[in-house]
């Protein structure tokens, strides 16, 4: 459910602005809604501090730097700027040394076939008027040269002789002049070793800084902590000598701020939160219903405060989907390993961890409907040794399709049930009854037109009358001319029931994309018995398994996100009226 808000504003005295605000983050209980934009020096400061952080902790992240075996977590010194700036610099210096040695491999891969010749030297002669130049010249050209001039072909590409002219001046020609480079050939390569070596002392200097990247981790916590409350007591209103600052409190939780109110002497204003007002959102549900949230985290989404809170349905149906899209109890047993083998290696502090309740949920799911369907590490597999399939009708690809499609209308209907609810008892909570009508006139309609299954009749007089339900209740009104014109203004004579067909019908992608991972299982599982018998056989079915069922066990969930997640936030949330724009609750806090 989403935890009920009050908007609440505390008035002080501008000498306890911030005494106040720092009382208020040892509550860690209003969520700030700034007044007036935070602005000022100390903002700016605060930010610069953290971006340093981040660009250095960033470099320590990479894996080009490796910690020392033998080094431990240290504390940072106290100018720890001063190793952020060293850090940053070291890999702009990096970055250059690697840059520059790109270029060098570069220009000894072309200057290679010329061999090695010192250009000082040849800038040198040049001062004594013999001039050295490089050409391009085609072969049958060679014979043009004018005279005095001395041609020496260093070698010879496709046609092109690379010719070195000696001559008294400065000569031009109609061919490709080569400007010489700034050092020899061995002197490139030198070069290059140097910078190598210079690379390998830089990246080892920034792997021992990896020993405080904790500490400076920790430090920029403390940096946003400040920033936060910098920015609330910038953010407060100011009337005279009275400031003021607005927030969120959850209903629950008005006993403590009141008692912090009167123990410091505020002034206190609680208030319902108006239509206008952006109020954060707080989800409390059970700790099992909770299991769905990793995911709302990953996609970064949250229904709105005036919104439905879909936590526990979202759970069910996308545990559903993610057991019909993965659809192998081979798989969902190799996940569920998976995720135990993680768990252990992250350690005690991980056993309650939602993440991983998450997927022993699903992998669950997907070994009981691998069972279902007699499905284990590819169907043909398990079907020649005689074990049979709890429900064969699944694999019935009718079967399977109509339940898609009832998939649908009841999850659909399950939207439209709960904004009716809600409308309860206004007259509108009748158009969103039609609507379930029309999910279920568009199931049945489906069946027809795409498995050429018959239309029962009473689907007509059940989708005329849905119908009628959302043109004259969907915006109710006393003039019932009003009431219909308004209601086929929202239906837009038609579309909206074409949508819905459409919804209804889109959850045969669960079969489409269930059926494409037991056919690559079952192509895998042909290939290998393909094979014969024999060492180099077995080997090479070995082989073919492995990669065959591990490109299926690594497509898997991403089919899950793609399609399970689409069903739920779009299709669902649609016709549920879930925009998923809500703002997390985040309490200012000292913590």
């Amino acid at each position: 459910m989403i935890v009920p808000m009050k908007k609440i504003t505390v008035l002080v005295q501008e000498k306890d602005a911030s005494r106040t605000v720092d009382t208020l983050r040892g509550l860690g209980l209003v969520h700030i809604e700034h007044t007036q934009t935070p602005q000022g020096q100390a903002l700016g400061a605060l930010r610069d501090d953290i971006a340093l952080i981040d660009t250095a902790v960033s470099i320590l992240s990479e894996e080009k730097f490796v910690k020392d075996r033998g080094s431990v977590a240290q504390e940072a010194p106290q100018d720890w700027k001063f190793i952020c700036k060293h850090i940053i610099d070291l890999r702009k210096r990096l970055d250059q040394l690697e840059e520059y040695s790109r270029l060098l491999k570069q220009r000894i891969v072309e200057w290679e076939d010329w061999g090695d010749f010192d250009p000082d030297a040849i800038q040198r002669l040049g001062e004594k008027n013999i001039f050295i130049q490089l050409f391009r010249i085609p072969v049958k050209e060679l014979h043009t040269l004018p005279a005095g001039v001395i041609a020496k072909t260093v070698f010879t590409v496709a046609g092109i002789a690379h010719c070195a002219l000696i001559a008294r001046q400065k000569i031009e020609l109609p061919f490709k002049e080569i400007t010489l480079p700034k050092l020899g050939l061995e002197k490139m390569r030198s070069r290059l070793n140097e910078d190598s070596r210079m690379m390998e002392i830089i990246q080892q200097d920034i792997s021992k800084y990896k020993a405080y990247r904790r500490s400076l981790e920790h430090t920029r916590k403390n940096l946003e902590k400040e920033l936060e409350f910098n920015q609330a007591l910038c953010g407060m209103g100011k009337e005279g000598l009275i400031r003021y600052l607005s927030g969120f409190v959850p209903v629950n939780a008005l006993g403590m701020l009141k008692q912090a109110a009167q123990h410091e002497c505020w002034g206190l204003m609680i208030r319902q939160p108006g239509e206008e007002d952006n109020v954060p959102v707080l989800l409390k549900n059970p700790r099992w219903v909770r299991l769905i949230k990793p995911v709302l985290n990953l996609l970064g989404i949250l229904p709105g405060y005036q919104e439905l809170d879909v936590s526990l349905l979202f759970l069910v149906f996308f545990s559903v989907f993610f057991g019909i899209l993965i659809g192998d109890a081979g798989y969902g047993l190799s996940y569920l390993l998976l995720t135990l083998w993680f768990q252990k290696k992250r350690g005690a502090s991980f056993k309650k961890n939602n993440l991983f309740l998450l997927f022993y949920l699903l992998s669950s799911c997907a070994i009981i409907w691998g069972v279902l369907t007699g499905t284990f590490f590819g169907q043909t597999w398990l079907l020649k040794r005689g074990i049979k399939a709890l429900v064969p009708a699944l694999n019935n690809p009718v079967t399977m399709q109509t339940f898609c499609f009832f998939l649908g209308a009841l999850h659909l209907s399950m939207a439209h049930s709960w904004r009716a609810l809600l409308k309860f008892p206004s007259l509108a909570a009748l158009a969103d009854i039609g609507w379930v009508g029309v999910l279920w006139a568009a199931f049945f309609l489906a069946r027809t037109l795409i498995l050429a299954q018959p239309l029962p009749n009473f689907v007509a007089v059940l989708a005329w009358c849905a119908i009628a339900l959302v043109v004259f209740f969907n915006s109710p009104h006393k003039n019932i001319f009003k009431a219909i014109g308004r209601g086929l203004s929202s239906v837009s004579f038609g579309l909206n029931f074409m949508s819905t067909f459409t919804d209804v019908v889109s959850y045969v992608r669960l079969f489409a994309v269930g059926l494409a991972g037991v056919a690559i299982a079952e192509t895998t599982n042909a290939m290998t018995a393909s094979l014969g018998s024999g060492p180099v056989a077995l080997i090479a079915g070995i082989m073919i398994a492995l990669i065959g069922h591990m490109l299926n066990i690594v497509l898997g969930p991403i089919s899950v996100l793609v399609h399970g997640v689409r069903l739920n936030v779009l299709e669902f949330s649609g016709h549920a009226s879930i925009s998923w724009s809500g703002v997390a609750y985040k309490p200012l806090k000292s913590a």
